[in-house]
């Protein structure tokens, strides 16, 4: 339990934690007026039903002779008409603090939410590609939501807490005997619903973040390859797949809702068993009718009749910590990751760019690149080649920021690529992948990407990469929207676009990672001489495997087992 409010606090932020205290607050104020609605209904119905009793009690006489009351009975129907407006105010104030507790609980998803998606863009590339996509979407869409509940049983728990702890309180009070009777049996079907519901629950919910997770990748990883499915005709076994998962996650769901209304059910006909054994020990006691107990039994009838939900809403809460646990867990485990801490120092590039002895590895002792020392001049047409998994796309990260080197170091004109700099040094770069994500909006859109449109550089780029004038002829011009992925357009046609997307913020080195591969021989010739041409100004680093690819470049670097050499010298 320290662990599970440990992680709790550590998510929750200093302005949430301060709410949470004023909710303590308001939730004792709330369980006190509940302990005064349950006491207030004893002597109520003693004067109701005997007025004598008015007289005999010191403060009630005190009360009526103080506002001059003539007569009894005007003075129950003012007590009864102040008690009814007691009740109506106490509704009004349980609505404000249930409204309160869902503002608190509720409005944590757009926090944590907006936190989770704050830190994976923070992270670092190298932490990014260890994760699963699937997974971090699971986690800002669902898991985020499922906090919200678990936080919502908690605040539930702690405000009924206080409302048992009042009313039990009073009942004690009034009868201790008949109290210690009921919180015996209380205790032990308690004790029963934990022990049986509740752990059945707690397996609900590892299975359901099992079988949502699994949902989740299958789901991506199917709409991600549905042309390659389309080709195949074979969908059983994706479907077989998503009908466990989805089958697995629905069934979690249903013993959860059905087990949720099980302490409810049973406590509610626990409670009345209760009532019925006191009016039968009360007749057998007493061998007589009970309207001589009528008040005290009256009480705790009521007593029960507050306390049940409240009991009912502690187990319910409990469940829904149980059920919802593994989401803490996630949600804390995501807002650990350290984020970049880069500064945004400038760094100028004017002569060359330098690796010096640099290493760098994935996992221990399993090296990519060893002891590489090249240098790039400004202004230079570079490529590398060689196998795949030779570390030619690890060399290019490690060039343009994303990557640190294990050992060595680089320098931009001397000065160290750090997180002083790294910041600056990614902005100078425009980068053209292998595999291009165009998301489902206009042309404008993709190639402003995440920053501001502006429609006539748009253009201008668009015109660079020799594809406005297609797409005003054919088209909506850059108003064009793409598709899910670029779908509406021809392989060719996505290069063009990207290459604009990669030239829009004026970058000074622009980097292809085997950026036309997957494109036919003639297409990726005139894309690579509009290439040369735009880059005319600029630093030009390629990745490829074809040597057509890079005819034009003035420095051909191959790399073999993690090591570097100059392929065929200067062309």
């Amino acid at each position: 339990m320290h662990l599970f409010f440990s992680k709790l606090f550590s998510i929750l932020t200093k302005h949430d934690k301060r709410f949470l205290a004023f909710l303590i607050i308001i939730s004792i104020a709330v369980s006190m007026i509940e302990m005064v609605g349950v006491a207030v209904i004893l002597p109520f119905i003693n004067v109701a039903s005997d007025f004598s009793n008015i007289h005999t009690n010191e403060y009630l006489e005190h009360i009526y002779q103080f506002l001059d009351f003539t007569n009894d009975i005007d003075f129950i129907i003012a007590t009864g008409t102040i008690l009814f407006l007691f009740y109506f105010l106490r509704s009004l104030l349980n609505i404000g603090y249930f409204y309160l507790l869902a503002k608190f609980s509720k409005g944590r998803y757009h926090l944590i939410a907006y936190r989770l998606f704050e830190n994976y863009l923070g992270m670092s590339y190298r932490t990014f590609i260890d994760k699963n996509s699937a997974e971090l979407s699971k986690a800002i869409i669902n898991e985020a939501q499922n906090m919200t509940t678990l936080i919502s049983g908690l605040l539930l728990m702690l405000s009924e807490i206080f409302v048992v702890v009042f009313i039990y309180s009073i009942m004690l009070y009034v009868n201790w005997k008949i109290t210690l009777l009921i919180s015996v049996i209380l205790v032990a079907n308690a004790l029963f619903l934990i022990t049986t519901v509740s752990r059945a629950i707690k397996k609900a919910g590892v299975n359901r973040e099992e079988h949502q997770k699994k949902f989740f990748e299958i789901i991506q990883s199917s709409l991600g390859n549905f042309k390659m499915m389309k080709l195949t005709s074979n969908t059983e076994p994706v479907l077989r797949e998503f009908d466990r998962a989805s089958a697995g996650y629905a069934l979690a769901n249903i013993r959860n809702e059905t087990l949720t209304h099980f302490p409810r059910l049973f406590l509610e006909a626990l409670g009345f068993g209760i009532i019925i054994f006191m009016v039968i020990y009360l007749v057998y006691k007493y061998q007589t009718n009970i309207s001589g107990a009528l008040a005290l039994i009256s009480m705790f009838v009521l007593g029960l009749y507050r306390l049940m939900p409240s009991a009912n809403r502690i187990l319910s809460g409990y469940n829904q910590i149980l059920f919802y646990k593994s989401s803490l867990d996630i949600i804390h485990n995501d807002l650990m990751y350290d984020p970049e801490n880069l500064e945004d120092n400038p760094i100028v590039f004017e002569h060359s760019l330098q690796l010096n002895h640099v290493d760098f590895e994935y996992d221990a002792h399993k090296p990519i690149l060893r002891d590489v020392t090249i240098t790039l001049h400004k202004g230079e047409k570079i490529a590398f080649i060689g196998e795949s998994g030779s570390g030619k796309s690890t060399l290019v990260d490690l060039i343009i920021g994303l990557y640190r080197p294990k050992n060595g170091t680089i320098t931009v004109d001397g000065i160290p690529l750090d997180e002083s700099t790294i910041k600056a040094w990614r902005s100078k770069i425009g980068y053209i992948p292998q595999s291009i994500y165009l998301f489902d909006g206009t042309v404008a859109q993709n190639v402003a990407f995440s920053t501001k449109i502006d429609e006539e550089k748009i253009k201008e780029v668009l015109q660079q990469a020799n594809i406005l004038e297609f797409l005003e002829s054919h088209h909506e011009g850059i108003h064009t929207r793409v598709g899910d992925g670029g779908i509406k357009l021809s392989g060719g046609q996505r290069q063009r676009i990207a290459i604009a997307r990669a030239l829009y913020n004026n970058p000074e080195i622009l980097v292809l990672d085997e950026a036309t591969s997957a494109l036919d021989t003639e297409t990726e010739a005139k894309i690579m001489e509009e290439i040369y041409r735009l880059c005319e100004q600029k630093t030009l680093i390629i990745i490829a495997h074809r040597l057509s690819t890079i005819e034009g470049c003035e420095k051909i670097y191959q790399l073999s087992c993690g090591k570097i050499s100059l392929f065929n010298g200067k062309k």
